[in-house]
């Protein structure tokens, strides 16, 4: 069975962590590199020094950790999964969110602070190229009001958003977006925008 190792520094722990993993152990940075193997689930607190060597660290070995922060903002989200974090929620996510975000990463997902995700989209899709480099051989097999949806979407857009831009409603839009989803065989807006973008399809989120 895969442990669960909460890293943290001093008195600074995250809340109700036993709630969701009951057989958790917390640890020191210390404790972690020495401790950590292949496919263990390690928090890192972000309050932690150095946490994103850390995570590099943990992440090179295989381990599959998850940021967690009090102040949760997009620039620590980025940093936080360019040093190989699988996942990235607020320090005070409820047990049942934790749950849910080790089932993600165990399943080869990312996971991103949900108020976050919108923005991390729209700016990864914009770093990768936008949609003036889309794959255009992806875009081939959509219909011409999927393909608005779906360029809306990796642009960071919100259903409600989307809807909007394009004068439908916004269950036509989940529609739109699910036959994308099936079409390209993919689950999630950042695989969206990684299939658009050429990159593939290795990264997951919800």
């Amino acid at each position: 069975m895969n442990r669960h190792l909460f890293v943290c520094q001093g008195d600074n722990v995250v809340p109700r962590w036993t709630e969701a993993f009951p057989s958790a152990r917390l640890c020191t940075p210390q404790q972690a590199r020495a401790q950590a193997s292949r496919e263990d689930h390690v928090w890192v607190l972000a309050d932690v020094e150095d946490w994103a060597g850390l995570v590099t660290i943990l992440a090179q070995r295989g381990a599959m950790v998850v940021v967690l922060s009090y102040r949760p903002d997009a620039n620590q989200a980025f940093q936080a999964l360019d040093a190989g974090a699988k996942g990235y929620a607020h320090a005070l996510s409820a047990p049942a969110l934790l749950t849910q975000i080790a089932l993600v990463i165990a399943n080869q997902g990312l996971w991103v602070w949900p108020e976050l995700l919108q923005q991390v989209v729209g700016t990864t899709f914009r770093l990768l190229g936008s949609g003036a480099r889309a794959n255009d051989s992806v875009l081939a097999g959509l219909t011409a009001r999927e393909r608005d949806v779906a360029l809306a979407v990796a642009a960071g857009k919100s259903n409600k958003e989307v809807a909007r831009q394009l004068d439908i409603t916004e269950r036509t839009v989940k529609a739109h977006l699910g036959a994308v989803f099936r079409k390209l065989h993919i689950r999630d807006r950042m695989q969206l925008v990684l299939t658009l973008s050429g990159q593939g399809q290795e990264v997951g989120m919800l």
